[in-house]
């Protein structure tokens, strides 16, 4: 098995990347961002089916765990994980998979609220190291602040990022004080 590769971005397709590793050019499929003559360097998940060996890469080891996890739910192949990986940031998948937030989990091509309820149920009890800290109190509270600046008209990946850290920063905080101040930091960018 192909652990990890290294190579120059040679060409971008749809969705994957070849990579030359010497005279050898391997088709990677991968979400991460790269331009011809790129030096790449990915850790590999190689995926054998009966008519297929295809290579998922990932920047990082946390990304290629988080794309583990999600491929042994069951419903979700490579290419639902992929598209879940590419859509939302892994801190948000953690956090969202941590708090129940379905929602955001749905936000990802071909991933419906079945598929995404399937997950936080399967993975909630995996999933370590949320990069905030969420006490009973914050964990009914992100839910509802998401849910205050989508009705805004926000889009939930566009403040995601901001909610969590309002939520974190400020443990105890009740929607009447947090939607105010994430609505001045989302004015100010």
């Amino acid at each position: 098995m192909i652990g990890k590769l290294q190579g120059i971005v040679d060409y971008i397709g749809d969705g994957f990347i070849i990579v030359m590793a010497g005279p050898v050019g391997y088709k990677v499929f991968t979400t991460e961002f790269f331009a011809p003559g790129d030096a790449a360097k990915l850790w590999i998940e190689t995926i054998v089916r009966e008519d297929s060996l295809r290579l998922f890469g990932f920047t990082t080891i946390a990304a290629q765990n988080l794309f583990n996890m999600l491929t042994a739910v069951s419903g979700v192949g490579p290419k639902v994980a992929m598209a879940i990986l590419g859509t939302i940031k892994p801190d948000m998948i953690t956090a969202a998979i941590a708090t129940g937030d379905a929602k955001t989990i749905a936000t990802a091509p071909g991933v419906g609220k079945k598929v995404a309820e399937k997950i936080i149920v399967e993975l909630k009890s995996k999933i370590g190291g949320v990069t905030f800290d969420l006490t009973t109190d914050n964990q009914s509270v992100l839910p509802d602040l998401l849910a205050a600046l989508e009705s805004l008209g926000y889009r939930r990946l566009d403040v995601i990022d901001i909610a969590q850290t309002l939520v974190s920063d400020n443990p105890g905080a009740d929607i009447a004080k947090l939607v105010p101040m994430a609505l001045k930091i989302i004015t100010t960018k």
